[in-house]
């Protein structure tokens, strides 16, 4: 599906935000790519999608280099920008003049979609909230069909019901033929949608494994007493501990994302050694 070999970028030949990065996304996966702010989060997601492009190495979709930008890719590759930009148009008329980009974009699942999401279809969307505005362009993202689905901070914006009837949708998009990226720095909002975790910290992928790799290596809980424990990380609150330990039983918890990220990114190695086991 997507291979990145030997990616090296940054946005001047002194200052890299990636040196000699691999990564391979496959179909029929929903992967969540969390790093700090900062971290090339972006960066990386337009590269994918070609609209960055490369000092050194090379993104493929299906063996076709993204970056000469062929309407084969394009017409597979839906990105979901972190800042919008909507027309003074209605859902129906942004459809008519943009959907024709899409071979496989349904009418019906994007007015399912915004019903789903609680959208006016006759609204001019730049006369709407940012909220109402990101839930539109959710919607026609999601009705494009393309096997390549990348979606920067899609849930900024939205409120609670909102964000919980995204992830359903999300949830109900996936194929074996589709693959979906989603970046975001709240964390919480990917709890129990991503299938695959990626963190990105100091210009590499220091994290690549399925949630159900994750729960084979790892365990989450809450301790009001960790005496006797071999704690690998810890966060306490009043009223105790959440930690993480080494799952040595073969019994599987709930992952607790952000938990799990602050350990990364505060320099926990001894749990970034066992997720690369």
């Amino acid at each position: 599906m997507i291979e990145i070999k030997n990616l090296s970028f940054g946005y001047n030949r002194q200052t890299l935000l990636f040196k000699d990065l691999d990564l391979v996304l496959e179909q029929g996966h929903i992967y969540g790519l969390l790093g700090k702010n900062g971290a090339g989060k972006s960066t990386l997601l337009k590269n994918i999608a070609g609209l960055a492009y490369p000092q050194e190495g090379f993104c493929l979709l299906n063996g076709t280099n993204v970056s000469d930008r062929p309407v084969s890719v394009l017409e597979e590759i839906y990105f979901l920008a972190e800042n919008l930009y909507v027309p003074s148009l209605t859902p129906a008329q942004f459809v008519a003049n943009t959907a024709g980009f899409y071979p496989k974009f349904s009418k019906s699942d994007f007015y399912r979609y915004l019903k789903v999401l609680d959208v006016d279809e006759d609204a001019v969307m730049d006369k709407q909230s940012f909220g109402q505005q990101k839930k539109a362009i959710i919607a026609f993202g999601l009705a494009t069909n393309t096997s390549l689905l990348i979606m920067d901070e899609p849930t900024n914006g939205l409120d609670i019901p909102s964000k919980v009837q995204f992830r359903k949708l999300i949830a109900s998009v996936l194929t074996e033929e589709r693959c979906i990226v989603i970046s975001t720095h709240q964390v919480r909002d990917l709890d129990s949608l991503i299938d695959t975790l990626l963190i990105l910290h100091e210009k590499e992928i220091v994290v690549n494994r399925l949630m159900d790799e994750v729960v084979e290596k790892l365990t989450f809980g809450f301790y009001t007493d960790i005496e006797g424990l071999k704690v690998l990380h810890e966060e306490k609150d009043m009223r105790g501990s959440n930690v993480i330990l080494q799952n040595t039983t073969g019994k599987f918890s709930k992952v607790d994302l952000e938990l799990l990220f602050n350990a990364i990114i505060g320099g926990n190695k001894n749990i970034v050694e066992l997720l690369k086991a």
